[in-house]
């Protein structure tokens, strides 16, 4: 399977994201009211607005990025070695530039693609919307407009998984359990990630998490593949959380 792929001109890559601002009550009054009507067509569930606001950061106009890990797989005779990279701030912009950078430096080396679970529905869009909004050009892999889903370079293993069922949605953390892969989830999960954040002020944990994440992204698509998982050995880790302050 998936023969056609060249694994070693991937950049894999994950978000984390939180709502803006800590709790509905610090949201701006104009942007409040424009959160209540989009609360209204969330759920059908008897919740007011404040209540569904730690559902915010799902979405790109009410959210923010607050991490972003990306790993890369150099080959090399039989030898392999996977880098990873996070970029993560309390400034989103400072984000988004660090992987616009990125993304653009490796393309004028080689051509590359980018791989993210749930990436077309999410990451990619999310991270396209917020580079906009925080006046950053797009790198040309992520500006889609106009082009045919043929002409894009961004690739999804819960498409691949899917095999054209459009009905199907496979967590990252089922695949990694039932392709014997450890668990991403073994600390938090997705919901825990806004308090974290907001509450516990935890970033390190948060980049832990989502490191985790793209490594089991990454033995998936080997799996997928039929080669053999990374060892512990064969993975390096280039950003060093002691450089990093939380502010707030």
């Amino acid at each position: 399977m998936l023969d056609h792929i060249k694994i070693g001109n991937i950049l894999f890559l994950d978000i984390e994201t939180v709502p803006a601002f800590a709790n509905y009550q610090n949201m701006p009054e104009s942007l409040k009211l424009l959160w209540d009507r989009k609360a209204s067509f969330i759920t059908k569930e008897d919740k007011t607005p404040e209540e569904l606001y730690n559902r915010a950061g799902i979405y790109a106009e009410f959210g923010k990025i607050i991490c972003i890990s990306t790993a890369m797989l150099g080959i090399k005779e039989n030898s392999r070695m996977l880098k990873l990279k996070s970029f993560f701030s309390d400034n989103e912009k400072e984000i988004l530039s660090g992987i616009s950078d990125l993304i653009t430096r490796i393309s004028l080396k080689r051509e590359i693609e980018l791989c993210a679970h749930n990436g077309k529905e999410f990451d990619f869009p999310y991270i396209a919307r917020r580079m906009l909004i925080n006046g950053i050009s797009l790198p040309s892999l992520l500006d889609i407009s106009g082009k045919r889903p043929w002409e894009t370079r961004l690739l999804d293993t819960m498409d691949m998984w899917k095999f054209g069922d459009h009905k199907h949605y496979t967590s990252l953390n089922l695949l990694a359990e039932i392709f014997n892969i450890e668990s991403p989830k073994s600390d938090i999960d997705g919901s825990k990630v806004q308090s974290v954040y907001w509450i516990d002020k935890d970033i390190p944990r948060i980049v832990d998490y989502c490191r985790r994440d793209v490594i089991a992204m990454v033995q998936l698509v080997l799996r997928f593949k039929g080669e053999e998982l990374l060892r512990p050995e064969e993975i390096s880790i280039l950003d060093n959380m002691a450089d990093f302050k939380q502010t707030g």
